[in-house]
């Protein structure tokens, strides 16, 4: 029996979020039934309702940052009872049989992981509808466990903006002898900061708006560089092992490459398109520089940071919102008006059922 759901959907690029019926699979044997507590509000979540990225398809239910108690699990489950809270990130299922996959880097599936929302489930077809609703069906593999002492409505963003910043400081092995910089201070940059200071490096934030100051230290900052000055740059020309550039739009980044040491790494997690201006290689070769990418990380790590997290005391900065407020709340992300991350509570979608 398929399951009647209630939540938000875009109904074209250009129509604002609104109530929509839809329905979900019925729950197979390995399937996890969940009822969502919250949801977070990505800015992908926005690029996608309005078709940016030119492959949209409506209706369209976003939200990939979920936490939500078991209502139900399929017979083959054994890691999940009903009332455990969990949460499902960005993908709901991958080949599970590729090179990547075997090594649980299910997020870089070479036939593509099957996306929470606005993809299409690889048994049957369907469409995939995500978070911005009051149930969600998820293969058990794909279903994250949340542990205790971590806040719920904080703990949502930590699916996505948290493992796509703590994937990459994991992965080029940031520690306590690194010199890092974070670049931007929005979703991705405030986790950024917050994780490489958790593992014990030296960080800096580069931004390009005066009096963050007291704020990125207050997130885990040792120093601040105002981007935009000539001379804090040359400043910190040649200082650093590791730069994580979390802007989500074209920019320059000959100034952040100049800043790197030899044999550093700058690694882009925000931006997603040609750059602009293009990169000029002999930054990278004079200085044995790199220039790399990052998504967010497989199922293992995403539950090895959710662990880290509680371990540490740390979650998102959130503004928890009634769903009734998305299309506001979208607004409010373009013009950069979040500290840092919206959450929606979905105890406001009942009275719409």
């Amino acid at each position: 029996m398929v399951l009647q759901i209630h939540g938000y959907a875009a109904q074209s690029a250009e129509a604002p979020l609104a109530p929509h019926a839809f329905t979900r699979r019925e729950p197979r044997p390995d399937d996890v039934l969940i009822d969502i507590l919250y949801c977070g509000v990505c800015h992908s979540d926005l690029h996608q309702a309005r078709n940016d990225w030119n492959h949209s398809t409506y209706p369209l239910v976003p939200g990939h940052e979920i936490i939500g108690r078991v209502a139900a699990v399929g017979a083959e489950v054994t890691d999940f009872q009903p009332g455990a809270l969990v949460g499902v990130g960005c993908m709901v299922d991958s080949c599970q049989h590729c090179e990547p996959c075997r090594d649980g880097l299910e997020q870089y599936c070479l036939e593509g992981p099957t996306q929470t929302y606005n993809g299409r489930d690889r048994r049957d077809g369907t469409p995939t509808y995500g978070g911005y609703s009051d149930r969600i069906v998820a293969s058990a593999k794909f279903v994250l466990r949340i542990p205790e002492g971590l806040d719920p409505a904080a703990a949502a963003p930590l699916l996505c903006a948290g493992i796509t910043t703590y994937s990459p400081l994991r992965h080029w092995r940031v520690g306590a002898a690194s010199r890092v910089a974070v670049v931007g201070l929005g979703g991705l940059g405030h986790m950024g900061l917050k994780f490489a200071k958790a593992f014990g490096a030296e960080v800096t934030l580069f931004t390009r708006s005066p009096g963050k100051e007291a704020e990125a230290r207050r997130l885990g900052a040792d120093h601040v560089v105002l981007s935009t000055d000539p001379g804090q740059l040359r400043a910190a020309a040649g200082q650093f092992h590791f730069i994580l550039d979390t802007v989500p739009s074209a920019h320059d980044l000959a100034p952040y490459l100049a800043c790197l040491r030899l044999d550093g790494s700058l690694v882009m997690v925000g931006q997603l398109g040609p750059m602009d201006p293009p990169v000029n290689s002999i930054s990278l070769i004079m200085g044995r520089r790199s220039l790399a990418g990052s998504g967010i990380g497989g199922i293992a790590e995403t539950q090895e940071m959710l662990d880290f997290c509680a371990a540490k005391g740390i979650a998102s900065d959130v503004e928890v919102i009634p769903i009734q407020q998305i299309n506001h709340a979208y607004e409010r992300m373009l013009r950069s008006q979040v500290r840092y991350r919206f959450v929606i509570d979905m105890a406001s979608l009942r009275p719409q059922a």
